[in-house]
């Protein structure tokens, strides 16, 4: 199956793991400023999403979605880099860790979520779990539209309409967002998988740090950051300027801490 990727500058990998509904293009900001840091940034679109393939078989849950990484990591041929998680991109690259723990060089969390089986997903984004429901909100989802709910719940400064544009083209893709709708209803809201995950963290050898978009309502930073600080064994996440999409108002930002976290010991 193809997956495809963005790549930009030399030196150690950054890989960065998108959630929804976003796709790779949600890293266009962080990639380059990695790269004037001297780091080669790498974001990749999820089976389902972007323009990578949509498989009509394929398993869309995140223990499918992790394997997939896992696998694209390896062709690739990233042995070891910086992971940047964001969104269900979280668990999806949790699980990634603990597959191969020995891929991960450090841990930058941004706005996502850990204790899954508490999750409730925001209003926003609870439509698309829904049969018939989903389907019919999705295809109403135009950039004007896009624009909206990413000025109320995703970014500070707003899209331009190419930019919103660009995410909802990314989103329905070539199959009108059939296989997005399995990523939403896949989520795996259970204890087995969370202990799975917290497990992976909790055993981790690298060090990790927290960033979050301080007014951020879809992830609210009080609820879902201190349970991830807990484990990670940090003081708190470090609070950026931004909502649920933090790329696109603090790219900096993000970029200078991974390169501080990058040459720091566990």
């Amino acid at each position: 199956m193809r997956g495809a990727y963005w790549g930009s500058g030399a030196g150690e990998p950054v890989l960065c793991f998108h959630g929804v509904p976003a796709s790779a293009y949600l890293y266009r900001k962080v990639l380059p400023a990695l790269a004037e840091r001297g780091l080669r940034g790498i974001a990749f679109d999820l089976p389902g999403l972007g323009l990578s393939d949509r498989p009509t078989s394929f398993d869309y849950t995140w223990t499918g979605l992790s394997a997939w990484a896992d696998r694209f990591a390896e062709a690739l041929g990233l042995t070891r880099c910086h992971f940047v998680v964001h969104d269900i991109g979280g668990p999806v690259g949790f699980d990634v860790i603990r597959r191969r723990p020995e891929r991960v060089a450090s841990l930058t969390v941004l706005n996502t979520v850990l204790e899954v089986s508490r999750f409730t997903p925001p209003w926003v984004m609870r439509p698309f779990r829904w049969a018939g429901i989903g389907e019919a909100y999705l295809a109403a989802m135009t950039p004007t539209m896009l624009g909206v709910l990413m000025r109320t719940h995703g970014v500070l400064r707003g899209l331009s309409h190419a930019e919103a544009t660009a995410y909802v083209q990314l989103l329905k893709g070539d199959d009108g967002g059939r296989a997005f709708l399995k990523i939403m209803r896949g989520f795996e809201l259970t204890t087995a998988f969370e202990s799975r995950i917290a497990a992976s963290l909790r055993a981790r050898t690298f060090p990790a740090q927290m960033l979050w978009g301080a007014q951020d309502p879809a992830l609210p930073m009080r609820r879902y950051a201190p349970a991830i600080a807990r484990l990670l064994g940090v003081t708190e996440a470090t609070p950026l300027p931004g909502k649920h999409f933090i790329q696109e108002d603090s790219a900096e930002q993000i970029a200078d801490a991974v390169v501080a976290l990058a040459g720091s010991p566990r």
